[in-house]
């Protein structure tokens, strides 16, 4: 943003005329308390539950013709009362957003374009190189004799989306097949 002095000096004097304003008793809050129903007016609001972590705060949903259109915490939850953290806060914008993939995209190896696959194909291809890994780089005892049964070449990297269930059945199915390099990815 270039903001020149003189843009600077103006924007310093409506900021100043705007504090003086609010100072003489001019009261903004019922004005800030309107625009705010505006934004939800004609919606039903449902209670739910943030699913990111096991704090489990509670998000007031508000929806108008089965769209999501706005989400917030309850400031009757005692645990977070009202608050959440950036990924509860960001609920909405995270899962409606005309920026989000939904569809699976292939990059083939050598490639540098992404493809739009079908889950058919993706699944398919991610099993066939988990087992192809597998079968040839599975261990089943370490240099010491010990039984091991571990897959050292694959690794995985979850998502920050992921539920917590979501979460559990990923770690059991990947420990399942030996994989034991695992991270989630879920930073706050």
């Amino acid at each position: 943003m270039n903001v020149s002095r003189r843009g600077f000096i103006k924007l310093l004097g409506a900021g100043t005329a705007c504090y003086g304003l609010s100072r003489l008793g001019l009261d903004v809050k019922p004005a800030l308390a309107y625009a705010t129903s505006l934004k939800t007016a004609g919606s039903k609001e449902v209670l739910s539950i943030c699913p990111y972590c096991s704090c489990g705060c509670n998000i007031i949903m508000s929806v108008r013709d089965g769209q999501l259109i706005s989400s917030e915490g309850d400031p009757d939850y005692p645990v977070s009362e009202g608050s959440l953290c950036p990924k509860g806060a960001a609920f909405r914008a995270l899962h409606v957003n005309k920026h989000r993939i939904t569809k699976p995209l292939y990059r083939a190896p050598g490639a540098t374009d992404w493809v739009e696959k079908d889950w058919d194909f993706m699944l398919s291809t991610i099993a066939l190189r988990i087992k192809t890994a597998r079968d040839r780089d599975f261990k089943t005892k370490n240099d010491k004799g010990q039984a091991v049964n571990r897959l050292d070449t694959v690794f995985s990297v979850g998502s920050a989306l992921m539920d917590n269930e979501e979460c559990a059945v990923t770690v059991q199915a990947l420990r399942g097949l030996g994989i034991y390099q695992i991270d989630h990815q879920a930073r706050v």
